[in-house]
């Protein structure tokens, strides 16, 4: 897609730019601008890089694939680069939804940049027949200060401090916030002495199941059982009021996102659960790993679905994952998870591992009419 102007006036401009075709994105110096913004924007927030894509997961990610178109604008004044907004447009589900977000440089906010940058991109959402938008928004755990005011979640589980700038902003421009995640850690090694003790209790309430796994790909066998259950996870989780449809996946979605795992530089591992009696997968679980930020590990999907709760699936398939960390990735020193507030047994499972909260994420959604 080549580079085209959306909207300028007086020396101000916001444009979409171009993804390159190349992970390193060589010759592409619009992209790196816009991926140098969220670096940037990540070392101030968090004093590191372990939230932040690495340049190569970037480029692939914002090429879009089949199932989400995606854009990528720069803001600039009288030629400088001054802030970024991104723009994603589910295809297969969610048609009538689009997920937005504006990042402006720390030099320049407090003048409006912001607005202009997300009047953009809700404008061209609503030309392609989007009536609802998404925002989230990802802050350390120190923001949330005892006794201080709170905006409560609709979920009616959390909060997000109402002093920062972020939910002003956010009220501001008539977004409503629906849930609140906890940004977890767990320090690594877990000790062997806690998963032994953790994976006795759940092996005596998981008789007829089996756990498996693999790295990297998913075995061509397993493949479409794996889909499925894959499906229920924007199903079974606790999603709040944002009212979003399920996802199907099927054999080539989950091709499409190991394949770009890869080649952005993320290998990975799972494990899951499988009834012995029907062959059924169960539960899951999936860490991944950057060797751009050889530290850290992260936690990615972890489901039990509904027909085989109360096994206490989850807590075999994590385990099993987490003991093979050390062997895949030894220089790993944490992992690190999300889950809703209101998810409470998945959030009683990390607990039980060892994860504290270290930040959290507010989910914002406007919707038009």
């Amino acid at each position: 897609m080549s580079s085209s102007s959306v909207a300028e006036s007086s020396g101000w401009s916001v444009e979409r730019i171009g993804v390159p075709e190349s992970p390193d994105a060589q010759g592409a110096p619009d992209f790196r601008a816009f991926h140098e913004l969220d670096v940037a924007h990540h070392v101030k927030l968090w004093g590191d890089l372990d939230r932040c894509a690495t340049l190569a997961e970037a480029v692939l990610f914002w090429q879009g694939n089949e199932y989400e178109e995606r854009h990528v604008f720069l803001a600039r004044l009288d030629g400088v680069v001054v802030g970024r907004g991104t723009l994603t447009l589910p295809l297969s589900e969610n048609t009538t939804t689009a997920g937005v977000d504006v990042l402006v440089d720390a030099a320049y906010r407090r003048r409006g940049f912001g607005s202009k940058i997300l009047a953009v991109l809700e404008d061209l959402a609503r030309e392609r027949g989007r009536v609802s938008f998404d925002a989230f928004v990802s802050e350390p755990i120190g923001l949330l200060v005892p006794g201080a005011g709170l905006l409560e979640a609709k979920s009616g589980t959390g909060g997000v401090p109402l002093d920062t700038a972020s939910t002003g902003f956010a009220i501001h421009h008539g977004y409503s916030l629906e849930q609140v995640e906890t940004n977890s850690t767990l320090p690594l090694p877990v000790g062997e002495a806690l998963l032994q003790e953790l994976e006795g209790e759940a092996a005596t309430r998981a008789t007829g199941y089996s756990v498996i796994g693999w790295q990297d790909r998913c075995p061509d066998e397993l493949v479409d059982v794996f889909a499925r259950l894959k499906s229920l996870m924007s199903t079974e989780v606790p999603i709040a009021g944002l009212g979003w449809e399920g996802e199907e996946w099927d054999a080539n979605r989950v091709r499409v996102e190991e394949s770009t795992w890869l080649a952005g530089g993320v290998s990975f591992t799972a494990a899951v659960a499988r009834h012995d009696a029907t062959g059924e997968l169960a539960a899951y679980t999936v860490l991944t790993h950057r060797e751009a930020t050889p530290g850290m590990v992260y936690q990615e999907d972890t489901l039990v679905a509904p027909g085989h709760r109360g096994h206490r699936l989850g807590m075999l398939v994590k385990i099993a994952n987490l003991r093979r960390v050390h062997q895949l990735w030894p220089a790993a020193t944490s992992v690190m998870t999300w889950n809703a507030n209101e998810n409470r047994h998945m959030l009683a499972i990390n607990i039980a591992l060892g994860f504290k909260p270290s930040g959290f994420d507010g989910e914002w959604q406007k919707r038009l009419g």
